[in-house]
């Protein structure tokens, strides 16, 4: 199976592409959409999108495991945020993927093992579990991958079933 990880944003889209098989995991690819500050905001949502596709294409993920929105202080970054997930979760629908998502909690419980795990612990542990030579940069990239894994652990479990966006 193949499962796409994602860490939301508009600036920048962690993502993270595993091939699970026989409980291993192989990384297929990992990096960032990135988009200017200055563009217009609907070409930011444009280009999120866009970019998605060509990995939908390119890989077929049959599972996305996607961050599960929390609002903080900053409403208008919490709607921008938002309106990203949204061309997200409509990249993936256009696709065929199905769409799981996850807590920060419940993914620093599978990959460490501790919901309360520092960000750097679960950074490293992804690096670990996957043999990757070094944390991927930006973070956004290493929390993509670490969303993949937690849905390659929860994957055949209740709690994985639990968590699909109908």
């Amino acid at each position: 199976m193949v499962i796409l990880g994602i860490d939301p944003g508009y600036a920048i889209v962690g993502y993270g592409i595993l091939d699970y098989n026989k409980n291993r995991c192989r990384v297929l690819d990992f990096g960032a959409v990135t988009t200017p500050a200055g563009m217009d905001f609907p070409q930011r949502l444009k280009c999120i999108y866009d970019d998605l596709c060509y990995l939908f294409g390119k890989y077929k993920p049959e599972n996305m495991a996607v961050e599960k929105l929390f609002f903080n202080t900053n409403k208008k970054t919490a709607v921008d945020v938002a309106q990203a997930r949204g061309v997200i979760l409509l990249a993936a629908q256009n696709n065929g993927a199905k769409i799981f998502e996850y807590t920060p909690l419940q993914v620093k419980q599978s990959v460490v093992g501790y919901g309360r795990a520092e960000k750097k612990q679960v950074q490293e542990m992804t690096r670990q579990m996957l043999g990757l030579s070094a944390v991927p940069k930006p973070d956004d990239t290493a929390d993509a991958l670490a969303l993949a894994l937690c849905h390659a652990h929860s994957s055949g479990s209740l709690i994985g079933n639990l968590n699909q966006l109908k």
